[in-house]
């Protein structure tokens, strides 16, 4: 009787052991830790940033996210709100405010770099001052740059699908990372 209860309790608590581990299999994806981003913003872009004159999406038009940078953006549908030509800027830096490293951040954009000259895009590899405050510690931050991509970028407003908070003015999306709502 002693050995049958031993087992049961050595099965309960492999049970409750592996209930509570992350079993769920990964899946691949391009969403990061942006618990300190601001999801919500004023509206506030760059002084010198220019305005696409022909947009895929433009503003006031729907469209669906096919990448997210954040839990519940893909697949979520996205309003815009501005649509922006500029050099668009995946970067890894360590916040000012002490937090960890944040890799391949998406998106700064080259006017929020201090390092940029007009139109002139920025190499891989480039240490840059990061001028945006998408979050805690991002502004005044070094950061190295990933990667560039010459592109329309989008500020979006959307309802996550995780149920979170509807997230105004969120800064940046690229043009690659929507897709037309069907």
């Amino acid at each position: 009787m002693n050995k049958l209860i031993f087992t049961l309790a050595f099965l309960f608590m492999f049970v409750l052991i592996s209930a509570c581990s992350n079993s769920a299999p990964e899946e691949e994806s391009h969403e990061m830790d942006h618990s300190t981003m601001e999801h919500s913003s004023t509206g506030a872009v760059p002084e010198d940033i220019t305005i696409s004159e022909n947009p895929a999406f433009p503003p006031g038009s729907k469209a669906i996210l096919n990448d997210g940078h954040m839990d519940g953006m893909k697949g979520a549908e996205a309003t815009i709100v501005g649509a922006y030509e500029t050099n668009a800027y995946a970067i890894t830096y360590t916040p000012t405010n002490g937090g960890e490293k944040v890799e391949n951040h998406k998106w700064v954009v080259q006017e929020e770099i201090d390092e940029t000259k007009e139109d002139e895009a920025l190499a891989p590899g480039t240490e840059v001052t990061i001028t945006a405050d998408h979050m805690e510690g991002m502004e005044g931050a070094t950061g190295v740059i990933n990667s560039v991509e010459n592109t329309t970028v989008y500020m979006i407003d959307y309802t996550p699908t995780d149920g979170g908070d509807k997230v105004i003015n969120h800064k940046w999306v690229i043009e690659e990372e929507l897709s037309d709502k069907e």
